[in-house]
C-alpha cells in the first residue's frame, strides 16, 4: 500500500519561501501520477501542481505558475517536492501530496478523484 508523508509546512511572511516534501513508500509500480493539492479553510480542495514520474506531464494552477515548482528526487523518485517562492497570504492552506498508479489523465485541471493515495497534509500559513 502506498504511503505518503508530507513535511516542510510552516508559517512565513508574504514574499517568503517554503519547500514541501512528500516521502513515498510501499509502492510497487514504477509509474505514478503525482500531485500537490491544497485546501484553504472554507474552500474546496484544488490542484496546485502535478507531474508524472517520467516527467512528461506537468501542471501548475494559474495562481501559482512562476512561483511554485514541482520536482522529484532524481536518485530514487521516492520523494516529491514543491518549492514555493514569493508566497502570498492567499497561499495559506493545508497542502496534500497525492499519487496514483499509471498515467496522468487530467484534461485541463487534475481532479482529486483521480488520485488514490493521499498524505495527511502539512499546513502552510502566509502572513501579510
Amino acid at each position: 500500500r502506498v504511503q505518503l508523508v508530507e513535511s516542510g509546512g510552516g508559517s512565513v511572511q508574504a514574499g517568503g519561501s517554503l519547500s514541501l516534501s512528500c516521502a513515498a513508500s510501499g509502492g510497487t509500480s514504477s509509474s505514478y501520477c503525482l500531485g500537490w493539492f491544497r485546501r484553504a479553510q472554507g474552500t474546496e480542495r484544488e490542484a496546485v501542481a502535478a507531474t508524472h514520474t517520467n516527467g512528461g506531464s506537468v501542471y501548475y494552477a494559474p495562481s501559482v505558475k512562476g512561483r511554485f515548482r514541482i520536482s522529484q528526487d532524481n536518485a530514487d523518485k521516492n520523494t516529491l517536492y514543491l518549492q514555493m517562492d514569493s508566497l502570498k497570504p492567499e497561499d495559506t492552506a493545508m497542502y496534500y501530496c497525492a499519487a496514483d498508479e499509471g498515467s496522468c489523465w487530467w484534461v485541463g485541471t487534475p481532479d482529486s478523484q483521480d488520485f488514490a493515495h493521499w498524505g495527511q497534509g502539512t499546513e502552510v500559513t502566509v502572513s501579510s
